[in-house]
């Protein structure tokens, strides 16, 4: 009997070539969505798939770079009956074909999950066949389970899944066994107890969020094709509007991918760039925030990786205060330490920096965590050192915008070339992957140079 979508999606981003002026009107999304977004629980068949494809999942973002691995599709066609492909983004003409993916438009977004009947018959996703046949959807002991999910990827699949049920969700596999229940996890869901099920679910803000958002050049990306891609988002994303030679401009989504849109120069052609973001009630972001940022030296030819993370500074609208910079994530107590000294009679160094350490996301055996540095001194810094302990069993597997050296568990980051300078009372960040099942590191320190 079939269980679920077993394949992982492809989402393929449209490269401009290098040099080339940008192609914008192509990339925009031209339709909405014919759907209703619910605003209360709405019940819907559930599937369940892999992974997201590489290097993007249909929001435009690598796996690892999400916020969490419990993820899910939307449905990128409502066409009962009919397994078509209809080109994508879909246009005017095919409105009224949209499904709750909504060109996009509703990626980054969180949703809460609850599980509900199980179905005893066959459900296969054959087209125009009910779900649940020679069977019926059945209450268990499982219902009511619930878990809080990211919006990741599309389902364009042609199958009555993604085609035939409005609020089908399609889950990630390996999320199936930590939807939690009366306190507890339920980690005997998948397989035996699956079969494709009913759930209930609705949109919601993001859970707990603190800090700022993440911002990432995807491959190919270069001073005539600035791709970015926005994650770590309070409730959504709905556009980027950048600064171009005095003028706030719309940026076109690239593709569908509703986390990814291409930006341009503070001038054109450059390589500095200063955006703010709309969030999926179209409202500015922080009140209008901006992110200011430039294409990392990594890039300078043009990003050979999927994702490069871009450091940035904020301003805010709605102040005079002086630019803050880079996000700062509290999903764990952070740790901060006070400025190091040396001990010999040389002169202190330029500024002293603190450095806190956060936990921004977690799966099974691993997760990522951001560290931030911050200038506590009187003067730009020309470079700064952060070191620290990790717990034992824990594991350092990858990082980005610092350079790493281990020698036991003591762990020392030092600035990469284009972050070293922090202006007084600024900050910067950097990040990692580590295997273990937590980042409660000990011992931090930071010393300015």
């Amino acid at each position: 009997m079939h269980r679920g979508i077993w394949w992982a999606r492809l989402a393929i981003p449209v490269i401009a070539a290098s040099g080339a002026a940008l192609i914008v009107l192509a990339l925009q999304p031209s339709a909405r969505a014919t759907v209703p977004e619910p605003t209360a629980p709405v019940t819907g068949n559930a599937t369940y798939f892999d992974g997201l494809g590489a290097p993007y999942g249909g929001c435009g973002l690598p796996q690892a770079e999400l916020e969490t691995q419990n993820f899910v599709a939307l449905n990128v066609f409502d066409t009962p009956g009919d397994g078509t492909f209809y080109p994508r983004p879909l246009s005017s003409a095919n409105a009224a074909k949209m499904g709750i993916w909504n060109n996009g438009r509703n990626c980054g977004r969180w949703v809460r999950v609850k599980i509900s009947d199980y179905c005893t018959g066959v459900n296969d996703g054959a087209l125009g066949q009910p779900f649940c046949r020679n069977g019926a959807f059945t209450a268990d002991a499982y219902n009511d389970g619930t878990l809080d999910m990211i919006v990741a990827d599309s389902c364009g699949d042609s199958n009555a899944w993604c085609r035939d049920d409005k609020y089908h969700l399609d889950l990630s596999k390996d999320s199936l066994n930590k939807f939690v229940k009366n306190g507890a996890p339920m980690t005997d869901l998948y397989p035996n107890h699956w079969n494709n099920r009913h759930v209930s679910w609705q949109f919601i803000p993001a859970p707990s969020y603190s800090g700022d958002i993440k911002i990432g050049f995807l491959n190919g990306a270069q001073r005539y094709w600035p791709a970015i891609a926005v994650s770590k988002l309070p409730n959504g994303i709905h556009g980027i509007e950048y600064y171009a030679n005095g003028t706030w401009t719309a940026a076109p989504m690239n593709s569908d991918m509703g986390q990814s849109y291409i930006i341009g120069g503070t001038v054109s052609g450059g390589t500095d760039f200063r955006i703010r973001v709309r969030d999926s009630s179209d409202a500015l972001l922080f009140g209008g925030r901006e992110y200011a940022f430039s294409l990392p030296s990594a890039c300078s030819s043009q990003c050979s990786q999927a994702y490069t993370q871009a450091t940035y500074t904020t301003t805010s609208t709605s102040t005079s205060a002086s630019p803050s910079t880079s996000r700062s994530v509290s999903t764990s107590p952070s740790v901060s330490t006070s400025p190091s000294r040396s001990a010999s009679s040389s002169p202190a160094p330029t500024g002293g920096c603190t450095a806190s350490v956060t936990t921004t996301g977690s799966w099974s055996g691993g997760g990522q965590a951001e560290v931030r540095v911050t200038n506590t001194g009187t003067a730009p810094t020309s470079g700064w050192t952060v070191k620290f302990t990790l717990p034992t069993g824990v594991t350092i597997a990858s990082s980005w915008n610092a350079t790493l050296t281990q020698s036991g568990q003591t762990v020392t980051a030092v600035n990469a070339a284009y972050n070293g300078a922090i202006n007084a009372n600024a900050s910067t960040s950097w990040g990692l992957v580590f295997n273990g099942p937590n980042f409660a590191v000990a011992g931090v320190s930071c010393s300015a140079r």
